[in-house]
């Protein structure tokens, strides 16, 4: 079916449906609803939210995140019960209590994935996989208060390039493309979670 006769078909449910619900009167559904009622259900349902990103194909959790007809609090609340439900299968010698060692291996981890533009979401115990050109990388989750930072990183990035173009450097020239395509991502997907009231990274100080 095309997606005109799936319009079609859905605006003709949804009159049969005023018919016996006046109160639906002037409802109307597009197919990509159905894309959000599926992220609402499964998160709803006790499925982690990254694992919905992952079945949605989205780069960012916070993509899902503007899917999701939840509060951040009904999100939290299921992955830990997901969580919970988890452990009751594991065994429970796997549990143990980390020695002084194993949890300063934890907490360095963590302090290497504080970046100047955010936070770098890649799993414990695991490298950067992406030589820190994080504008380009799927796993940094941006601070709100870096999008000046984000403005400033552009202007650079459009001057070389026009640098670029004056020498015929075309290979430069589609880096740096690739470069503003993520950046620009990046600073629409912040904006987005701003917008319905995601809690905010707190920004790296950088001594002068």
């Amino acid at each position: 079916m095309t997606p005109t006769t799936i319009r079609r078909r859905l605006r003709a449910c949804c009159a049969e449906l005023a018919k016996i619900h006046p109160e639906f009167e002037g409802v109307t559904f597009a197919p990509h609803a159905f894309r959000r009622l599926f992220a609402t259900e499964l998160v709803n349902s006790g499925l982690p939210i990254h694992i919905g990103a992952d079945l949605l194909g989205h780069l960012s959790i916070e993509t899902t995140r503007g899917y999701v007809a939840v509060f951040n609090d009904v999100v939290v609340a299921h992955y830990q019960q997901f969580l919970e439900r988890r452990r009751e299968q594991r065994p429970p010698e796997e549990y143990r209590e980390p020695t002084a060692d194993e949890w300063t291996e934890f907490e360095e981890h963590f302090d290497k994935r504080k970046v100047e533009l955010g936070s770098c979401g890649r799993p414990y115990g695991t490298p950067c996989a992406h030589e820190h050109a994080c504008i380009r990388c799927p796993m940094l989750t941006l601070s709100p208060k870096m999008l000046p930072r984000l403005d400033e990183l552009e202007a650079d990035l459009v001057q070389r390039r026009n640098h670029a173009a004056d020498n015929g450097w075309k290979g430069e020239i589609e880096g740096i493309d690739l470069t503003l395509t993520f950046l620009r991502s990046k600073r629409v997907q912040t904006r987005r979670s701003v917008s319905l009231g995601m809690p905010a990274l707190p920004a790296r100080t950088v001594d002068a």
